[in-house]
């Protein structure tokens, strides 16, 4: 049973809809594992991402491009096998979805048949919106995402906060509303100015997910690793760590060397 919620039904795009209607936050985290999915569905977050953040956490690359469709799919159904209740969606990686709707259309039914994932992520606006409504089209979930993308990150060259300029925000508030309209249940924006998300999230009827992007949006994401306090290596204004695993395991592994070198461990009662 959840250790927040009574309802275990299965999160749907509709009954995150409803969330947003009724006023409930949605909880979201990332996860790329079956053990960590097991451990993150059954306390009873909302939505799980199997995102692409993969590249930089599990695999140690400095930015997401890396990251292949074959790659997402053995995370995404490593995922999938581990969630009863969560709303899983998986990122398309970079170069997946990115100006031929039919190509990008046989990606997504890739990802979502070898997955089984209830929904996909994918960043990006105006500029793919063809791409996204022939997925949805298709009867495929699409969440979007929009203002810092890491899959752009080389054309930005800064991880900075996004849309800080009048002509860079009504073009998010565009692609917002754009995104709505083509089918998307729901967007992801990053780092951009909270008072910028309030508007979003006000004039739009879909949940939006904030990342480093203030209190107003319907429901937060952080990177599992990040938030647990595993990786010390990245610290944004927008993290709040709820643990410090790095140093427990490290004690925990510096333990086990040390039982074993004075042979201590195995000990006659851990012996057949």
């Amino acid at each position: 049973m959840s250790t927040y919620t009574e309802d275990n039904r299965k999160v749907t795009t509709s009954r995150l809809i409803e969330m947003k209607q009724r006023g409930e936050k949605i909880s979201m985290l990332t996860a790329y594992d079956y053990s960590m999915a097991s451990i993150i569905d059954q306390a009873g977050m909302d939505v799980i991402l199997v995102g692409d953040s993969a590249s930089n956490v599990m695999v140690g690359n400095i930015t997401t491009l890396p990251m292949t469709l074959n790659q997402m799919i053995y995370h995404g159904r490593s995922v999938t096998n581990a969630v009863k209740r969560a709303l899983v969606a998986v990122d398309m990686p970079f170069g997946t979805v990115s100006g031929d709707p039919l190509k990008s259309l046989d990606a997504a039914i890739r990802m979502m048949k070898e997955t089984g994932a209830d929904a996909l992520k994918i960043e990006g606006g105006e500029e793919i919106a063809a791409d996204i409504k022939k997925i949805i089209d298709a009867g495929i979930p699409v969440m979007g995402h929009l203002g810092l993308m890491p899959q752009s990150i080389n054309k930005y060259g800064t991880y900075a906060v996004r849309a800080k300029d009048d002509a860079e925000a009504d073009k998010l508030v565009k692609d917002a509303l754009l995104l709505q309209q083509i089918g998307c249940f729901g967007i992801v924006l990053e780092k951009i100015p909270s008072e910028l998300t309030k508007k979003i999230a006000e004039q739009l009827t879909i949940p939006i997910i904030g990342i480093g992007a203030g209190p107003h949006a319907d429901g937060q994401v952080l990177v599992v690793h990040d938030m647990l306090g595993i990786n010390k290596s990245f610290s944004p204004k927008f993290l709040r760590r709820y643990a410090d695993l790095h140093t427990v395991m490290t004690e925990a592994v510096q333990g086990y060397i040390r039982d074993v070198k004075s042979a201590d461990f195995p000990n006659e009662k851990e012996s057949y």
